[in-house]
């Protein structure tokens, strides 16, 4: 292991050891302006804003719109502007792009295979991640281990091969119980359609209720197998690997 690994592996062990309010403070203190927080304005992304705007009321904190996002999503994002009376950047997809894909596919190709859903979650999201990920140094996110099969390794701190930055996963190791629990306690707005059995909110056309039982993403491309189940936001590297 080289010199540069090692001290990544020791700096992903430290952090890890932190509560997640210490390791926002870390990051917010340590890359501040350029550590970003993304949201989707789920339950756990608005836990996350009011603790990285605890500890910043400047703190950069953008949002993907793809196009096709539930009004509950755009409705909470209002909200949320409104209680910390903060500024969201705002990334959307190429629109030639888009108007390219479905003029050839139709609106729906991502339902006929893994593949084209996995062409449209890049023109819509990745593709806008990247700009809004560019000059970025530190991405803080709302991924929790029990949120499905494809996280269960998160850690704390990561490196994200696919944007080359170090990835804050603050609230890894909440359950969904304390995420509620937060939220209840300090009256936090959130999205409108967790109360109608969408633990996991997407895209429109990609996220539906979820039956008792079901696992949390069971709704989210229910067409799909669930070790399939990822946009491509959240690529993982192998388990313990922090080049």
């Amino acid at each position: 292991m080289d010199r540069a690994v090692l001290e990544r592996e020791q700096l992903v062990e430290r952090v890890d050891a932190m509560s997640a309010e210490e390791s926002i403070g870390w990051a917010l203190d340590r890359f501040h302006p350029r550590a970003v927080f993304a949201s989707s304005f789920g339950a756990e992304d608005v836990v996350v804003t009011d603790l990285v705007l605890q500890k910043r009321k400047d703190a950069r904190i953008f949002t993907l719109d793809t196009g096709r996002l539930h009004e509950e999503t755009h409705e909470v994002a209002r909200r949320i502007r409104e209680r910390y009376s903060v500024e969201i950047e705002t990334f959307f997809p190429d629109r030639d792009t888009v108007e390219d894909l479905v003029r050839a596919k139709g609106p729906f190709s991502f339902r006929e295979s893994v593949d084209n859903r996995k062409e449209c979650c890049a023109i819509r999201k990745v593709v806008p991640l990247t700009r809004a990920l560019s000059g970025v140094d530190l991405w803080i996110t709302g991924l929790r281990r029990d949120q499905a099969a494809t996280r269960a390794a998160v850690r704390r701190l990561e490196w994200d091969e696919s944007f080359d930055l170090l990835k804050l996963n603050p609230i890894a190791d909440w359950t969904e119980e304390r995420v509620w629990s937060y939220i209840r306690t300090n009256g936090l707005p959130y999205n409108a359609l967790h109360d109608r059995g969408f633990p996991s909110i997407g895209c429109a056309p990609c996220t539906r209720a979820v039956a008792p039982g079901e696992d949390v993403r069971a709704g989210r491309w229910w067409w799909e197998r669930p070790e399939h189940k990822e946009c491509g936001l959240h690529q993982r590297a192998r388990e313990g690997d922090v080049r």
